[in-house]
C-alpha cells in the first residue's frame, strides 16, 4: 500500500466468487453442504484470498462427520495456506491426542507432533491481531485466553497419553485456571491426571467439584464419577484398606 494507506484486506475478486463464498457461509451447520460449497470455491477460484478459511471450514465439516482422515488432510492444507492458522493447529492437536492409543508403535511420534501443533497455536494466538474491529479489546483478550486454554488442554491430554502425569497436571491447571470460560472437561481430565499421578485426594476433590456443579451435563458428571471411583479404590489400595 502507499505510504499512510491502510493495508488491503482479503476480498472477493468477482461477483461470482462473492456468491460462492456466501453460499459456503450460509451452509454452516450442514457438513455435506459445506463440503460441496467449499470444493466449489476451491475449484472455481483457486487464487481466492479466503483459501485458508475455505479449507478450514471443510476440515471442520469433516470433523462434524467424524471423518478423521479427511479432517487431517484439510486442516494440514489450511496450515499450508496459512501457517499461522491457530484454529487448524488446535484441531490437529486435539485430533491426534484423541485418536492415539497406548500401544500404537508410533505413539511418541504422534504425541510429539500434537505438542508441536499446540505450542504453534499458542504462539500464533499470542501474536494474532484482533480479527474483527467490532470485537472490543477486552473481548479479544478473553477469547485469546480461552483459545490458549484449549491448547493447554491438548497438551495435558497428550501428557496423560504419555503417562507424564505431573506435566499433565500443570497443563490442565493452566487450561482450567487460565480460561475465561473453562470447559468442564478440563477439570475431569485434571482429576484423571491427579489420579494417574497417585494424588488421589486431589483427584477426588476435583471430581466431586465437577459432580456437584448443577450446570455440568450428565455425561461429564458420569465421567467425573468414574474418575472419583478409581481414585477411591486406588487410595484404599495404597493404605491397605479392604
Amino acid at each position: 500500500p502507499a505510504a499512510g494507506a491502510a493495508p488491503k484486506g482479503p476480498a472477493p475478486k468477482s461477483a461470482d466468487e462473492l456468491k460462492a463464498l456466501q453460499t459456503l457461509f450460509a451452509a454452516a451447520g450442514k457438513p455435506d453442504e459445506v463440503i460441496a460449497a467449499a470444493e466449489n470455491v476451491l475449484t472455481k477460484f483457486p487464487d481466492t484470498d479466503f483459501k485458508d478459511t475455505v479449507l478450514f471450514l471443510e476440515a471442520d465439516a469433516y470433523r462434524q462427520k467424524g471423518d478423521k482422515e479427511k479432517l487431517t488432510i484439510y486442516a494440514e492444507r489450511t496450515l499450508a495456506a496459512n501457517p499461522k492458522h491457530f484454529q487448524a493447529d488446535l484441531m490437529l492437536a486435539e485430533n491426534i491426542v484423541q485418536t492415539t492409543r497406548e500401544h500404537d508403535l508410533d505413539r511418541d511420534e504422534k504425541l510429539a507432533k500434537a505438542d508441536k501443533y499446540s505450542n504453534d497455536a499458542i504462539a500464533a494466538i499470542n501474536a494474532a491481531a484482533k480479527p474483527n474491529p467490532q470485537i472490543t479489546d477486552p473481548q479479544w483478550e478473553d477469547l485469546k485466553k480461552d483459545l490458549i486454554a484449549q491448547a493447554h488442554d491438548a497438551l495435558g491430554m497428550s501428557a496423560i497419553d504419555a503417562k507424564k502425569y505431573d506435566v499433565a497436571i500443570a497443563e490442565l491447571k493452566m487450561a482450567s485456571e487460565g480460561a475465561v470460560h473453562p470447559e468442564p472437561a478440563y477439570s475431569v481430565r485434571l482429576a484423571s491426571a491427579y489420579q494417574g499421578a497417585g494424588k488421589n485426594d486431589e483427584a477426588i476433590a476435583v471430581a466431586e467439584k465437577v459432580m456437584n456443579d448443577p450446570t455440568n451435563p450428565p455425561q461429564i458428571k458420569s465421567v467425573a464419577q468414574a474418575v472419583r471411583a478409581a481414585a477411591v479404590v486406588a487410595k484404599r489400595g495404597a493404605s491397605g484398606e479392604p
